[in-house]
């Protein structure tokens, strides 16, 4: 291959950084604050931070579990969008609201009755004398509340979705600054007590959540039901529940595979997890360390897989496929040339990082090692990523399926517990040797891009 042929020109790249930029900035500044959150948390002590971490792997699931959700009505919003049909958006509207609904009752009954379990899946001695009663404690406590804030997450997620495909784009992303800016705040006062308030520990993290929460999805309810005339269909979209059984049916068969795929991915990331803590209560902090400063860094495989989705969907939507094919191969070398620059980046700054927290010198130095293996695998993150959304824009929703959440159950998931459980290897060499698994999805991913399997103009059919 001529390395010309992975370079494009000044036009190019003017179009790829003008999607690009906006989402990265958005991701940039909400996992920042994400990150401070999780130093706030960190100062109170391993145990709490530990117990945090635990909980938010129950709630991660949750999350992505309504992305997948959404995805399949949210398919027909943006086509009835499209052709101007309101009565056909309503429809959709309400498939959201009862799916939402369904994913909301499930996993609230779950963690409520069985968020003691689940969290004590985690709880394991290790090489320092860390108190797994107190992180329980502090699991619980905060799993609690953040229940509370599950239904109006899930209202966020249907108003804000249904916006993004009727068109607004800008109102959400506002609205979601904004909350992420109020949960920072009350997170200072609430944790440490600050400004008269008492000093809730964990559980004023959880009611920063909530809060910022409500502030999001009020902003949005109140801005789209002024604008009854912009979106019509929400005058009568609770009037009642009804569907037309046909459309139902079609929206189930679109949109359940992808909602499998958001569950069973979650799910397997929770069970390397639940994995990595049998080497003890410290490797869960680590673990919580790692990924909450890694999400930073991986903001850019993020904001280019979007960028990938967007400019490579518009061409073969276009019927320009030759283009397609071509621009798309630019796409992707600049992704991993732009995460292998940033992981030069985060490999200097990980050994800075981890001393902010208020946790042990192990946790801290097996943090610092953990960030230095992602840091060397960004450039394979960012080469998989962008042949995933390249494969996804091209219709191809079960090979993206295989790639993605069946790679992880198939392959990650086995591995790790089997070094886990049956082999007396410290973490960091099962830390390697699981992401190192991702040096099988680039093969596969050359070979599936290769192939132009996913060269195909989804609107012509």
């Amino acid at each position: 291959m001529n390395i010309r042929s992975l370079i494009g020109d000044r036009a190019f790249y003017r179009r790829v950084l003008a999607v690009m930029t906006p989402v990265l900035i958005q991701n940039v500044i909400t996992n920042f604050v994400s990150l401070l959150d999780n130093l706030m948390v960190g100062q109170v002590g391993t145990e709490p931070m530990s117990g945090v971490a635990i909980a938010n792997q129950l709630i991660f699931v949750y999350n992505l579990c309504l992305f997948g959700a959404m995805a399949g009505p949210g398919i027909f919003t943006a086509q009835f969008y499209g052709c101007g049909d309101d009565e056909g958006i309503k429809h959709s509207f309400r498939a959201k609201l009862i799916v939402g609904a369904l994913s909301w009752g499930m996993f609230t009954l779950l963690f409520a009755l069985r968020g003691e379990t689940l969290i004590g899946l985690f709880l394991h001695e290790g090489q320092e004398a860390l108190d797994l009663q107190a992180t329980l404690y502090h699991g619980k406590a905060y799993l609690r509340i953040m229940i509370l804030q599950m239904l109006p997450f899930v209202m966020q997620q249907i108003y804000a979705s249904t916006l993004r495909e009727c068109g607004e784009t800008m109102l959400p992303m506002k609205a979601g600054v904004i909350a992420v800016f109020v949960n920072l705040i009350f997170n200072y006062i609430l944790i440490f007590g600050k400004l008269g308030a008492p000093a809730l520990g964990v559980e004023g993290a959880a009611v920063a959540t909530l809060i910022s929460r409500l502030v999001e999805f009020g902003i949005i309810f109140v801005w789209a039901h002024r604008r009854h005339a912009r979106f019509p269909f929400l005058r009568t979209a609770y009037r009642s529940l009804h569907m037309p059984r046909a459309l139902a049916k079609s929206m189930l068969k679109m949109g359940l595979p992808l909602l499998v795929n958001e569950l069973l991915w979650s799910s397997g990331m929770t069970m390397l997890n639940q994995s990595y803590s049998l080497r003890g209560l410290e490797v869960v902090s680590a673990v919580n360390i790692s990924s909450t400063i890694s999400m930073l860094f991986f903001c850019a495989f993020f904001s280019m897989g979007t960028t990938v989705s967007i400019l490579i969907g518009q061409l073969l939507g276009a019927g320009e496929l030759e283009r397609a094919v071509d621009e798309d191969r630019k796409l992707v070398a600049f992704a991993v040339a732009l995460c292998a620059a940033v992981g030069v980046v985060m490999a200097f700054v990980s050994p800075l990082l981890p001393r902010l927290y208020n946790t042990t010198d192990h946790v801290k130095a097996l943090a610092v090692q953990m960030l230095l293996v992602c840091a060397a695998m960004m450039p394979v993150n960012g080469y998989t990523n962008a042949c995933y959304f390249t494969l996804r824009c091209g219709g191809k929703t079960m090979i993206t399926f295989l790639f993605d959440s069946a790679f992880v159950w198939a392959i990650c998931v086995p591995t790790a517990f089997v070094l886990s459980r049956m082999t007396n290897w410290p973490i960091l060499p099962i830390y390697i040797a699981v992401n190192a698994l991702d040096l099988v999805k680039c093969v596969v991913g050359f070979v599936l891009l290769r192939s132009r399997k996913w060269v195909n103009n989804l609107v012509a059919q």
